[in-house]
């Protein structure tokens, strides 16, 4: 049995009727193009393979892929790419725009990290089906007014649909995390709900939650005047938490006309 590593970030799915679960939502068909990141021991792996004929999965354990050749190779034509998800190009695997689909069980250490790493090459996935703390499937999926709602809200929900469809006990992974997990769907937008450069929206969305109590007009302080903020139909007395993704546009281009 593998130890998991805890510089990997590893907590093995064992449940089965956790990964039957997963697998019905995701719903896997014949030749559809699919990577699966981190398989770990491939309790996921081994239910999805047989379905699609073919999968891709990155790991960056080398002493996992054995084990993956063994037991799971024979279940279908499984390809293995010994790579560091935060840098694999996820591009090449797609056989056209929204054509990939993506799922994993996550490394909560680098989750935020590899969701904004293929935030930046979703023009090429169709969707996404992670496991994830639930604090942070919470974020992602927070809207306006929700205290979990913050910049990695706004900004996955600028590239994507999100639905957080159920949240997994510590008992169905090895070792048990301390914390709860939940699963999550991403859907990348064809077209962006907003035009706003991302890179913009990104930075003034950062400097809006800098300090999460004060208000507008003290976090955009030397960016957009509280009068600026009034004129665009937005109230500079409120907290950043309060303004939904347009609103949050709106201010990106004010700040751009004023440069």
């Amino acid at each position: 049995m593998h130890r998991p590593r805890k510089r990997f970030g590893q907590n093995f799915l064992h449940d089965p009727a956790v990964i039957r679960r997963i697998v019905m939502a995701i719903q896997p068909r014949p030749g559809q193009a699919m990577v699966e990141i981190g398989p770990g021991e491939g309790a996921l792996t081994r239910e999805l393979l047989p379905l699609l004929g073919r999968l891709d999965v990155v790991e960056l354990d080398r002493d996992l892929i054995p084990r993956l050749e063994a037991e799971i190779a024979p279940l279908g034509e499984l390809h293995i790419h010994q790579a560091d998800a935060l840098e694999f190009d996820y591009s090449r695997l797609s056989p056209g725009p929204h054509r990939l689909r993506v799922v994993g069980n996550l490394p909560y250490n680098i989750s935020t990290p590899l969701l904004f790493h293929l935030l930046e090459q979703s023009r090429w996935i169709q969707d996404m089906h992670f496991m994830l703390q639930k604090e942070v499937v919470e974020r992602l999926s927070a809207q306006a007014g929700n205290p979990h709602y913050g910049r990695l809200s706004i900004m996955m929900q600028y590239y994507c649909q999100t639905e957080m469809l159920f949240t997994v006990g510590p008992g169905a992974f090895r070792p048990a995390p301390k914390v709860e997990s939940a699963v999550i769907r991403l859907i990348p937008h064809t077209t962006p709900p907003v035009e706003v450069d991302p890179g913009a929206l990104s930075r003034l969305v950062a400097r809006a939650f800098t300090q999460r109590r004060k208000t507008l007009r003290n976090n955009l302080k030397g960016l957009i005047d509280a009068a600026t903020i009034e004129a665009l139909g937005i109230d500079p007395g409120l907290r950043p938490e309060r303004l939904s993704l347009e609103e949050f546009a709106r201010l990106t281009h004010a700040l751009a006309a004023t440069d």
